[in-house]
């Protein structure tokens, strides 16, 4: 069959959600996928993942406008092919840029000549023209295009319909192409140049990494001082219009902010010493605040409750989450930690009245809407950095 647009890594938390809403405006979608297993949950009309809104679309759309796509060869049948695989980085905090000319090397033997792709996935800086001259030398001409995603995880859905979406081609063609397609989904078009789209979406990430940063290390300052956490960001934001968007501290985790800043420190020639020491804060904070608890308590053999294991509130996605970093930690100190989380199954994860019930002591990894007015057993000390408790208070 012809599809309007083929997306590949169509199943994941980019491509699916996207490719979703296409099929609800009345595209044609296909979606392709090496996760077999996220297929069968699409197949059954249930969403793999939590995407708030996505699963009645889901149910709607599959099998009128929106399809799996089993074999890559289906690309030749579509006007676009929109690539959204992870880009990510190796243990050393390189970027692994083999991993888009590989792709390209498995689409070649099926694009035609005036197809268009847009390349979706955060990638290193002028890799979207490197692609471009990779499909050139083998002979295709192509409308090369790169326009990046900017949604909250689980808020995609909305999201999609109501941001601005960067659009960049190196054609005019693409540009005129991007711009009809997104304008289905929201008409706020942001038109700029390809090497700007890619340094836009770097820069907002890191931007968002880098000032949880500075709120991290404002809360460690803060409480080396022994000082009200709480009151200093009163303090700060009461009534103060340029104080509003100062953040509160918390545990920054997730697959995009941390791989997004080493891609742009990997691109400078690792002289981003500002994303390098915002890596440090944020990645130290989970063992700053067991060294402050463990001024006041022996962890030795004491259950503790770890509330939230995903890498954020309210998704079930643990990809990079800083709550495994707050288990080893407590683990290394000989506490026996129970972990739970209100999204995850895990077969090592305790039901929460559980953890109520049997740890001692508790720590919120991250503020699921069920935490945030959770009562704690009475006598059991309970530390909450979303909430900016101090670490003393336990």
């Amino acid at each position: 069959m012809n599809y309007d647009i083929v997306i590949i890594g169509g199943l994941g938390h980019v491509g699916l959600p996207l490719g979703l809403v296409w099929a609800d405006a009345g595209l044609t979608v296909g979606a392709y996928d090496l996760d077999k297993a996220k297929g069968k949950e699409i197949s059954a009309g249930r969403m793999p993942f939590l995407e708030h809104g996505s699963e009645p679309i889901l149910q709607r759309v599959y099998g009128k406008t929106f399809f799996l796509v089993d074999d890559v060869a289906e690309i030749a049948n579509a006007k676009c092919v929109l690539i959204t695989i992870g880009t990510p980085v190796d243990e050393y905090l390189t970027p692994q840029l083999m991993v888009v000319t590989r792709l390209a090397d498995q689409l070649a033997p099926y694009l035609r000549n005036g197809q268009h792709i847009i390349l979706r996935s955060t990638v290193f800086p002028g890799t979207t023209r490197r692609l471009q001259d990779y499909f050139a030398a083998k002979g295709l001409s192509l409308h090369l295009s790169f326009c990046p995603e900017r949604i909250v995880q689980g808020h995609a859905v909305k999201e999609l319909r109501e941001l601005p979406h960067i659009i960049s081609s190196f054609s005019e063609e693409g540009r005129t192409y991007c711009k009809a397609i997104f304008k289905v989904l929201c008409d706020k078009i942001v038109e700029v140049g390809v090497e700007e789209a890619e340094l836009a979406k770097l820069y907002t990430n890191t931007w968002r990494y880098i000032t949880f940063a500075v709120a991290n290390q404002f809360y460690m300052m803060t409480e080396k001082c022994g000082a009200s956490v709480r009151e200093v960001h009163r303090a700060m934001t009461e009534g103060y219009e340029r104080g509003r968007n100062i953040p509160r501290p918390g545990f920054t985790a997730g697959p995009c902010l941390l791989k997004d800043t080493m891609q742009l420190s990997a691109f400078y020639t690792n002289n981003f010493n500002l994303g390098y020491a915002a890596m440090q804060v944020n990645e130290g904070l989970p063992a700053f605040c067991i060294e402050q608890i463990r001024q006041n308590h022996d962890l030795k053999g004491k259950k503790v409750g770890l509330l939230g294991m995903a890498f954020k509130a309210d998704v079930d996605d643990v990809r990079d989450s800083l709550s495994f970093k707050l288990r080893k930690l407590l683990t290394f100190h000989g506490a026996e930690v129970m972990c739970t989380d209100e999204h995850i199954q895990a077969h090592d994860f305790f039901p929460l009245e559980q953890v109520l019930n049997e740890a001692a002591m508790f720590i919120v990894g991250v503020p699921h809407e069920r935490y945030r007015t959770l009562v704690f057993p009475a006598g059991k000390p309970a530390f909450n950095i979303w909430n900016m408790d101090s670490v003393r208070d336990i």
